[in-house]
């Protein structure tokens, strides 16, 4: 429980109404009820404030109150994010190696850990103060985990791999599995050693299900506080810059480079060996098969400008017309030429 004054603290805003009413749940607008703070962040919604059962509403300032305290922030979905961390996130306890977990006698296990039944902590692997390994977790040798990281159950990182402070890995996630690196030999395929690693930065999540490849030779790289959906494939030696966004179901080919404050969408494939600049959004379902400079919106296959994209695509369906037409002015074109000849 906290009162709305404190919240307001809490994410740098100002309370209009009774700042000492309590608060201890954040729920949607229309489930709502007294002890609940809830948001608005779409003024599509204002209009909900009339009938919200609420004791307080995250709002802009601006907002008109009807009755109800208001919260009152320039970001309320930012708001709404640290007050539903605040009031019902509790990392747990500390518990140590749990029977049933196997550590290497040569492993390095920092205080404060949570290693659970089932998971394996090879030779020579470092987990850092403060971290948790949910069952099934698998840390091969020479493994480096940070502070505070949570890795879910099921995830995977391979030998070498480093990941930093504050790392999430969602269940299933595997890290430095083998970059997709085979040599034609006559008919054949020479597989080619992957002796690279992986190198998460702090606070970065990796989703359910989400493969990072490790670099054939070198790295490949996740930058600080980039954040990756479920099933994505990441190749080898790919490297992500810092707080870049990347949804669920993308694949980015080997050896690119992906700028800082980038967003690719959902299903995004992007060609390897190619660079996209600072400051890039890819929309979804787009393929990307040349460099991009950076700070620019772009769409479709091969992805173009997303103005221009939108254009093509309001067109697509006027495509079998267009042809026909086409078909019948040539036809008209080699009437008249013939009739010219003729004359």
């Amino acid at each position: 429980m906290a009162t709305l004054t404190e919240l307001a603290e809490l994410v740098g805003g100002r309370v209009a109404g009774n700042g000492e009413v309590e608060i201890h749940r954040v729920a949607s607008i229309d489930a709502a009820r007294g002890g609940d703070i809830t948001f608005i962040a779409n003024p599509k919604y204002l209009a909900r404030l009339q009938d919200t059962q609420a004791a307080a509403v995250i709002a802009k300032p601006g907002t008109e109150s009807p009755g109800v305290p208001l919260l009152l922030c320039d970001n309320p979905y930012l708001a709404f994010a640290k007050i539903l961390t605040a009031l019902h996130v509790r990392r747990p306890e500390p518990r140590g190696i749990l029977p049933g977990a196997l550590v290497d006698p040569e492993a390095h296990i920092g205080p404060e850990v949570t290693l659970h039944p089932g998971c394996v902590v090879g030779r020579g692997a470092v987990v850092g103060r403060g971290s948790i390994l949910y069952p099934g977790v698998v840390l091969y040798e020479d493994v480096v985990v940070g502070t505070d990281c949570t890795l879910h159950a099921g995830a995977i990182v391979r030998e070498q791999c480093r990941l930093g402070d504050r790392v999430i890995l969602q269940p299933g996630a595997v890290i430095g599995s083998d970059g997709f690196g085979f040599a034609p030999d006559g008919g054949a395929y020479y597989k080619i050693p992957q002796v690279g690693i992986v190198v998460i930065e702090d606070d970065v999540e990796i989703g359910a299900n989400t493969c990072i490849d490790r670099a054939a030779l070198g790295e490949t790289r996740i930058g600080r506080g980039s954040k990756i959906d479920n099933l994505a494939q990441v190749a080898h030696n790919v490297v992500i810059g810092e707080d870049t966004i990347v949804v669920a179901q993308v694949g980015i080919s080997g050896s690119t480079r992906i700028g800082n404050h980038c967003t690719l969408g959902g299903q995004v494939g992007v060609v390897g060996h190619i660079k996209i600049g600072d400051h890039t959004m890819v929309g979804a379902q787009s393929g990307v098969i040349n460099s991009l400079p950076g700070r620019q919106v772009v769409s479709g296959t091969p992805a173009i400008a997303h103005k221009d994209w939108l254009k093509a695509s309001a067109s697509f369906a006027q495509l079998p017309d267009m042809r026909r037409d086409i078909s019948r002015l040539k036809r008209q074109l080699a009437e008249l030429e013939n009739k010219l000849e003729e004359k």
